[in-house]
């Protein structure tokens, strides 16, 4: 299927009219999620024989990218189903079946949502500032505070993971799991009232204690860099979604770019179309140009990820410079569209406005520029030395 009869322009239309008002409200997209569901958008990655569309990760990219230009903020908080979902994927494709059952409960309805993030924590999935204390008979209890959880209003299990800290002789374990919406131990924090990427309602998640039992922890990692499957799994999935969804701002604010200058005539000239004005073209073709770039990159690196491509060393510097590059041309083009447009963009309430809100949330999500220009540095010249 594609994403033109995966997200049918009516369904496409809904989603966009609900969109500003979720956004003024500080709302979750409680309407979206019920249509996305009914349609079957959150199996994007569940085999057709357990009912889902089988899909890739470079359609399920596209079908991001289509839904982002819609409403950006839903298509931010599905990311975070479609990267357990996908990492599944990925997983399975590489015969690791450890997180088979993801796709199997996702085939049955449940919504699983990424609880992996921490404040101040720069080294992102390579250490963990949650205390991950081992139970007897192999569960564990997780205590410490997650930010950025997105989908904080519906998902039905939560990917989490921490640090037990005696395990390998005192060097600490990364311990991964998922809890269930009905697990006790946990509270999430009404504390979502952002500058923008609001439908999402990524809300603070604080761990106290909650129990993960043994048949949900799906890994125990070294802390620091590491060639587990998984961490190249989740990195391919999170990263290349994001920038699927960024993709689709960068595109959607092109396309209201364009129209808004076909529609202005200028007071000056008597009427002229902007269409006709020289510093105006200039930025549209810029604008247009940097999406040409853009769309093959996002096409390359998921269609290599599906095709299990060995790019070696080189994979990590390709999934962040695409992430970093979607983030920042989308923003550049929302940038030129508001310039082209005119004074209406600035007014609370336009769809430019919300979009230029939305975009500056590219810069926060990992890989940061700066994570990112030194792990494409390392590729290329090897690490600092000491």
């Amino acid at each position: 299927m594609t994403p033109e009869e995966i997200l049918p322009e009516p369904l496409l239309g809904a989603i966009r009219g609900r969109a500003a008002g979720y956004d003024l409200n500080n709302t979750f997209f409680f309407e979206d999620l019920e249509e996305l569901t009914a349609a079957g958008y959150l199996k994007l990655f569940v085999p057709a024989s357990d009912g889902g569309l089988g899909l890739g990760l470079e359609a399920a990219a596209q079908c991001q990218r289509r839904l982002a230009t819609a409403a950006p903020a839903t298509a931010l908080a599905i990311n975070m189903h479609l990267v357990w979902t996908g990492v599944a994927h990925v997983l399975a494709a590489r015969g690791d079946h450890s997180l088979d059952f993801v796709l199997q409960e996702t085939a049955r309805g449940e919504i699983y949502a990424f609880g992996n993030s921490e404040a101040g924590n720069d080294s992102v999935l390579f250490d963990s500032k949650t205390a991950a204390s081992p139970l007897p008979g192999g569960g564990y209890s997780f205590t410490g505070t997650k930010i950025f959880t997105s989908l904080s209003p519906a998902w039905t299990r939560l990917g989490i993971f921490g640090k037990d800290t005696l395990a390998r002789g005192g060097e600490g374990e990364l311990v991964h799991g998922f809890i269930t919406r009905a697990a006790e131990g946990y509270s999430i924090l009404d504390d979502w009232n952002t500058l923008g990427m609001r439908a999402s309602q990524s809300n603070t998640t604080v761990l106290d204690g909650v129990e993960v039992p043994p048949e949900r922890i799906f890994r125990k990692l070294p802390v620091g860099p590491n060639n587990d499957p998984l961490i190249f799994a989740i990195f391919a999935c999170f990263e290349s979604l994001l920038a699927a969804v960024y993709t689709g701002i960068g595109e959607r604010a092109l396309n209201v770019g364009v129209e808004a200058v076909k529609r202005r005539t200028s007071f000056k000239t008597a009427g002229r179309s902007y269409a006709q004005d020289p510093d105006i073209r200039w930025k549209v073709a810029e604008g247009a140009m940097a999406m040409d770039i853009l769309y093959p990159q996002l096409l390359t690196v998921t269609r290599d990820v599906d095709a299990v491509v060995e790019h070696g060393q080189q994979w990590f510097p390709k999934l962040v410079g695409l992430k970093v590059n979607a983030t920042e041309t989308a923003r550049r083009v929302v940038d030129l569209a508001i310039r082209v447009s005119g004074g209406s963009s600035y007014f609370r309430g336009s769809e430019l406005e919300r979009l230029y809100r939305d975009v500056l949330a590219g810069m926060f999500h990992p890989s940061d520029d700066e994570s990112a220009h030194n792990t494409v540095a390392n590729a290329w010249l090897g690490p600092l030395e000491d």
